[in-house]
């Protein structure tokens, strides 16, 4: 049996506590085993289930020990807001029947705030449009009003509409004539002398010639119209190009007749 104990060189133990207010904590102990010597006594357990070793045990405490201490924190205290709850909801298991009103107060705050945000928003964005907008003499000069009374059979007469020169010519019978026999199929900008006058006395156009933008004379050319001298460009009595390099026909604005002698243009 010696002998078989010698092999046995040390067995260890570790011991792991943490220290409370219940029990203090263990040091951690190694526990080595030498082989019985003669002369020496060995340690026999006293109970059946002790698996000590039946040899000399030598308990050893010290760096060469492996151990842990843990300290638990029991001063700390968790903060109590009793004082700072309603009354309603103390008691956890308690209804709560001002919950419906506090959601109701909720749901008010929550549309008001929407509401704010929404008249606020609608505010920015009508400031920031209307700052965008034309001024004051940009928009007096948007729409012009002109008493056709005025202007003599045969004649046109040149106004200013929004920086630009406004063309309205009071045709004669034979003019309205020529104009509406003239077969479209021969033009370069094919429209009907209908398409471009809505009472056939009257011929609205912008002077701006649409080659390079000159301004034509009004009773000249060829045609017995409008004249470009610039670079000879002719246009009829109802302001389509007839010859020269104008690619399309004189520009006829938006204009009604709110009543009898009384043009509107723009």
């Amino acid at each position: 049996m010696i002998g078989n104990l010698a092999k046995v060189s040390f067995v260890r133990g570790v011991s792991q506590a943490v220290a409370s207010g219940c029990k203090a904590a263990a040091v951690p102990v190694k526990l080595e085993t030498k082989p019985v010597v003669a002369g020496q006594t060995p340690i026999v357990a006293s109970s059946p289930n002790c698996a000590l070793p039946r040899s000399v045990i030598r308990v050893v405490s010290g760096v060469a020990a492996t151990g842990q201490i843990r300290l638990a924190h029991t001063d700390i205290q968790t903060p109590d807001f009793s004082d700072y709850r309603r009354d309603q909801v103390k008691r956890p298991n308690a209804k709560n029947d001002s919950a419906d009103e506090r959601a109701a107060f909720t749901y008010l705050m929550v549309g008001g705030a929407a509401v704010t945000t929404a008249y606020v928003a609608k505010s920015l964005v009508s400031t920031f449009v209307s700052s965008m907008s034309a001024s004051a003499d940009v928009l007096a000069m948007a729409k012009i009003e002109i008493k056709l009374a005025d202007i003599p059979e045969g004649k046109s007469v040149t106004f200013k509409w929004r920086g630009k020169p406004l063309f309205i010519r009071h045709r004669t019978a034979a003019e309205i004539a020529a104009e509406e026999a003239v077969n479209t199929g021969t033009l370069r900008d094919p429209q009907h002398d209908s398409e471009r006058v809505k009472n056939p006395e009257w011929l609205v156009v912008i002077g701006v010639c649409t080659h390079l933008g000159c301004v034509p004379i009004a009773n000249a050319g060829d045609f017995g119209g409008y004249y470009c001298p610039c670079h000879g460009s002719h246009y009829d009595a109802s302001g389509r190009i007839r010859k020269g390099p104008a690619p399309l026909n004189l520009e006829v604005p938006h204009y009604e007749f709110p009543e009898d002698g009384l043009v509107v243009v723009g």
